[in-house]
C-alpha cells in the first residue's frame, strides 16, 4: 500500500514538469497569436485597479460609482494631456538627440580605448583591445542601422499608440464600470472554496503592488532629476525617466535601469558616469529601504529565487508586458495554494503583507 501511494506521488511529482513546461509554452504561443488583444486588455485591466482607489474615494462622498468613473476618467486624461503638451515632447527630442549622438559617443570611446592601449604598449602592458574595437565598431554599424530604420516607421508606431491608448482609457472605463459584474460572474464558475481567497489575493497583489511600484518609480524619477541637472549630465530628465520606469519591473528593473543609464554615460565622460551610478545606488537605497517596506512590504511568502524564475517565464510568454505582472501573478498563485493549504479562507493572509489598509477592509 505504502508502495503504491509512494509510486503515485512520484508519478505525479515526474509529469508536473513536463505538464508545466507545456503550458507554459502553450501560453507563450497563444499570446504571441493574440498579442495585441491581450496587451490593450492586460493594460486596461492595470489602469482600471489603480483608478479605483480615486473612485472608491468619490464613492465615499455620496457620488454614483458611474459619476466617481467620470470624474477620475476626466481627471486622468487632463493630466495625460498636460503630460503630452508639456512633457512628452521634451522626451521624444531628448530621445532623438540620444540616438543621434550614440554614434558619435561609441566613435569616441573607441578612440579612447586605442588611446589606452597605445599606453600600455608604452608601458610593455600585455593588453589587446582589439576584441572590444571591433565589437564597438559593429555597434555603432547597427545603431545607425537601427536609426535610419526607425525614423521610417516613427509616425505609424505613434498613430498605433495613439489609437492603442484610446483603447487602453475606453476598456479601462467600461471594467471601472462593469468589471465587478464580469469578475464575480466568472468567479462563480469556480468551487467556492477558491473564490474568496482567489478574488482577495488578485486584489492585494496587483492593486496595492502596482501603486506601489508607482510611487517608488516617481519618487526616483523625481529625486534623480534634480541630481542629475546638478550633476550637468547629459538627457538629465530623460535618464531619471529611464531609471524610474524600469523600477516597474521588481527584482531586476533597478539594476538594468541604473546600468544601462550609467553605460551610456560613460561612453562620454568616465567620472561623470561614476558620479551618476552613486547618486542612482543612493536613491535606491533610501527606496528599497525606507519608502518600499511601507509602500509595498515584504515578500513573506515567495523566495527571490522564484520572484526571478517568474519574472523570467514572464519575459518568455509576453516579453515586457509578462515581466509586469509576473510578479503579481505569483504572488496571487501562492496566496490562493496557502489559504487552501490552510483550509481558512477567511484568514487569508497574502504574500505581500501591506502596511496601510486594504481595499477590502472597508
Amino acid at each position: 500500500m505504502r508502495r503504491s501511494s509512494s509510486l503515485q506521488s512520484l508519478l505525479i511529482y515526474g509529469l508536473s514538469g513536463p505538464v508545466i513546461a507545456l503550458n507554459v509554452w502553450l501560453l507563450s504561443v497563444l499570446f504571441r497569436y493574440f498579442q495585441s488583444p491581450f496587451t490593450i486588455l492586460s493594460l486596461a485591466a492595470i489602469l482600471a485597479f489603480l483608478l479605483n482607489y480615486p473612485v472608491k474615494f468619490f464613492e465615499r462622498a455620496r457620488i454614483t460609482r458611474t459619476q466617481a468613473v467620470v470624474i477620475v476618467l476626466l481627471v486622468t486624461l487632463t493630466l495625460f494631456g498636460i503630460l503630452a503638451v508639456t512633457l512628452v515632447p521634451m522626451l521624444i527630442d531628448q530621445t532623438v538627440q540620444l540616438l543621434n549622438k550614440i554614434p558619435d559617443w561609441l566613435t569616441a570611446s573607441q578612440a579612447n580605448l586605442e588611446h589606452f592601449e597605445r599606453f600600455a604598449k608604452q608601458r610593455r602592458l600585455p593588453l589587446d583591445l582589439r576584441v572590444v574595437s571591433n565589437q564597438i565598431n559593429a555597434s555603432i554599424q547597427s545603431v545607425v542601422q537601427q536609426l535610419a530604420s526607425g525614423a521610417v516607421g516613427l509616425a505609424g508606431t505613434l498613430l498605433s499608440g495613439l489609437l492603442n491608448f484610446i483603447l487602453v482609457v475606453v476598456l479601462a472605463f467600461y471594467m471601472l464600470i462593469y468589471g465587478d459584474r464580469v469578475w464575480y460572474g466568472l468567479m462563480n464558475l469556480l468551487p467556492s472554496k477558491i473564490r474568496l481567497p482567489l478574488t482577495k489575493s488578485l486584489q492585494l497583489n496587483f492593486q496595492n503592488f502596482f501603486l506601489s511600484q508607482l510611487l517608488l518609480g516617481l519618487f526616483m524619477i523625481v529625486a534623480l532629476t534634480p541630481i542629475f541637472l546638478i550633476l550637468k549630465v547629459p538627457f538629465a530628465l530623460l535618464f531619471a525617466i529611464l531609471i524610474g520606469i524600469s523600477e516597474l519591473i521588481p527584482f531586476i528593473g533597478a539594476t538594468l535601469g541604473i546600468g544601462s543609464v550609467t553605460i551610456l554615460v560613460l561612453l562620454q565622460n568616465w567620472w561623470l558616469a561614476v558620479q551618476v551610478a552613486i547618486a542612482a545606488i543612493i536613491m535606491q537605497q533610501i527606496k528599497d529601504n525606507l519608502l518600499g517596506p511601507k509602500l509595498l512590504g515584504n515578500f513573506i511568502g515567495l523566495n527571490p529565487i522564484w520572484i526571478f524564475v517568474a519574472i523570467l517565464m514572464g519575459y518568455e510568454i509576453a516579453g515586457l508586458l509578462g515581466t509586469l505582472v509576473a510578479v503579481p501573478i505569483a504572488g496571487t498563485i501562492k496566496g490562493t495554494f496557502d489559504a487552501l493549504k490552510g483550509g481558512k479562507s477567511d484568514d487569508f493572509m497574502s504574500t505581500v503583507t501591506i502596511d496601510h489598509d486594504s481595499p477590502h477592509d472597508e
